[in-house]
């Protein structure tokens, strides 16, 4: 076995000098896993292997450790060093929905593919792969070929955990891990294009001090669609969870059949405030939950959320304890779920130039919009079912309720007392329906 980096044909180090992956002369900072023993025949452990080109690639002092195309097995766990990269063939991240639709490609059958097996039957373990400072995870599938598609999902502990200062997760394939991405304790993470089915959790941010970034990211069931793992997903799966984190920054997401799609929750460290923009969930029970919000806020533009599954399909649900403050502008919500949004605790909460399809599906007389308490905000949204708008419960502090759109008659139920103004909402009058 050679101990040195493997060099490549001139036409690679043009090719690597040209996208940017690799700004020496070819070989001088790429390290081959071949050359240290790994063997991508699906069958062999490379957990050592591959840790043997890892640090390798730190003792020089960074560079960029290769895995050719090829399905390579792991019953360990990997540790990627400072200023490494660990990357595959793919510079877009792929899909492999072949094991859920016939005639597409399946995980084993293209590009790098990492089969991991260790860990199985506890969440408890070391993660698969641990970034560290300024490190990198680009370019490959991660399978669990164990997990049957056909069964309740096998606990694992995470796929990836991010940590130290500015580590990425690019272009990867999160297959079907039963717990996707930690990206808790770091700084300045950057995950981008990562697709894929994590079953129990996806992304996890906390204890972040400094700004993180999420952007897009999609987690849909191109594993598996069959009814027990269906179920238990809608039951258990949260596909966004964020803790602490000062100015988190998410961009192009989206979640389908989740019980949560987005969870803010306190934990330790604090609590999250950041920027949404362009986020999604379709099929989930809640697509948006809080538990707690920083008071600077959760700031969530042009979304779409759905729901319509679940014993009470709810689109967001602000719970007793929060605090803080969350705004929804510019955001679409449909599907025949219960209702829009249901709100307690003594923070704020807004929606500004909204659009509401659907709720109270069983003609049960549900507002879209019931707030217990708090402070409320609903301006310039449009209400598109001739149904109960908004009900303000005696707990509600202040609201301002204006320059909104109906359906149908005006239905708010409001106390009338200072500090709630409810004003120039535009109902139907009679026969004014225009078709519609």
């Amino acid at each position: 076995m050679r101990t040195s980096p493997r060099p490549l044909p001139r036409a690679w180090g043009i090719l690597l000098l040209w996208s940017g992956a690799v700004g020496l002369a070819a070989g001088t900072d790429l390290f081959n896993v071949l050359d240290f023993g790994a063997v991508a025949d699906g069958q062999t452990d490379n957990t050592a292997a591959f840790q043997r080109a890892l640090d390798a690639a730190e003792k020089n002092g960074g560079g960029i450790v290769y895995a050719p195309r090829g399905n390579y097995r792991f019953a360990g766990s990997l540790r990627v060093p400072p200023a490494v990269t660990l990357r595959g063939v793919w510079e877009s991240v792929p899909a492999h929905n072949g094991i859920r639709d016939r005639g597409l490609p399946r995980p084993t059958d293209d590009g790098t593919t990492f089969l991991v097996t260790g860990g199985a039957g506890s969440e408890d373990g070391p993660p698969f792969i641990t970034l560290h400072h300024n490190s990198t995870l680009k370019g490959v599938v991660i399978y669990y070929p164990d997990q049957d598609p056909e069964t309740e999902p096998k606990p694992y502990p995470w796929a990836i955990a991010m940590r130290g200062k500015n580590p990425a997760v690019l272009a990867v394939e999160l297959l079907n891990p039963y717990n996707g991405i930690d990206a808790s304790q770091n700084e300045r993470h950057l995950i981008r294009d990562v697709h894929g089915q994590p079953l129990r959790r996806g992304i996890y941010v906390d204890a972040i001090y400094d700004i993180g970034r999420i952007e897009n990211v999609h987690f849909n069931p191109w594993w598996s669609l069959r009814p027990k793992v269906r179920a238990w997903q809608q039951q258990h799966g949260e596909a966004f969870i964020f803790g602490r984190s000062d100015w988190q920054y998410v961009f192009n997401t989206f979640c389908f059949g989740y019980s949560v799609g987005y969870k803010f929750i306190a934990t330790k460290a604090g609590v999250c405030n950041g920027n949404f923009l362009g986020i999604g969930a379709d099929d989930c029970h809640t697509a948006v939950l809080v538990e707690q919000s920083a008071p600077y806020g959760l700031l969530i533009s042009n979304g779409e959320f759905v729901s319509f599954n679940g014993p009470d399909p709810t689109m967001v649900r602000v719970e007793s304890r929060h605090t803080g403050a969350v705004r929804f502008v510019n955001c679409a919500f449909w599907g025949p779920c219960h209702q829009i949004a249901r709100v307690s605790g003594q923070g704020t909460v807004g929606f500004s130039d909204c659009t509401f399809v659907q709720w109270d599906r069983k003609n049960e007389g549900r507002a879209a919009l019931q707030f217990e308490s708090g402070r409320v905000l609903v301006r310039g949204c449009e209400f598109q079912a001739d149904k109960p708008q908004v009900e303000l419960g005696e707990g509600v502090q202040r609201a301002v309720i204006t320059g909104n759109l109906m359906r149908g008659r005006l239905q708010i139920r409001a106390p009338e007392r200072p500090g709630i103004v409810v004003r120039d909402n535009a109902a139907e009058e009679p026969g004014d329906r225009g078709g519609r």
